[in-house]
């Protein structure tokens, strides 16, 4: 199952368990964000497009972290007129993990790696 959300201005593709780095949300580290915005939702053979949300489908995240994204140098200058400016700038980011998406009746939720059984090398 995946969706396509619009979070932060920007369109994501999600699936459960996939990481997200978007512009600064509110909300507590810990929290669980509600994403309503699903464009596209699908699950198996089952799909919806939303013109132009899906009705029944939203994406639960949970916030990881709020931090500071790499710093950009903005350098302006005149030329002949001894005259420059330079500005730092850090993106404010917040970190998400989707939890579930929930689809009509349907819930996914990320797989958990199966763990292997320990065989006797005898």
């Amino acid at each position: 199952m995946y969706a396509i959300v619009e979070l932060g201005g920007r369109q994501w593709k999600v699936e459960p368990g996939a990481r997200l780095e978007v512009n600064r949300l509110p909300g507590a580290v810990g929290a669980q964000h509600v994403v309503d915005r699903v464009l596209f939702a699908q699950n198996g053979e089952r799909l919806q497009v939303g013109r132009p949300y899906v009705s029944d489908a939203k994406v639960i995240c949970e916030v990881v972290e709020h931090r500071l994204g790499p710093k950009t140098i903005s350098y302006h200058y005149r030329r002949r007129e001894n005259w420059r400016k330079t500005r730092g700038h850090r993106q404010p980011l917040t970190r998400l993990v989707v939890k579930e998406i929930v689809f009509g009746e349907g819930v996914a939720k990320p797989r958990r790696p199966k763990k292997k059984e320990a065989s006797d090398g005898a």
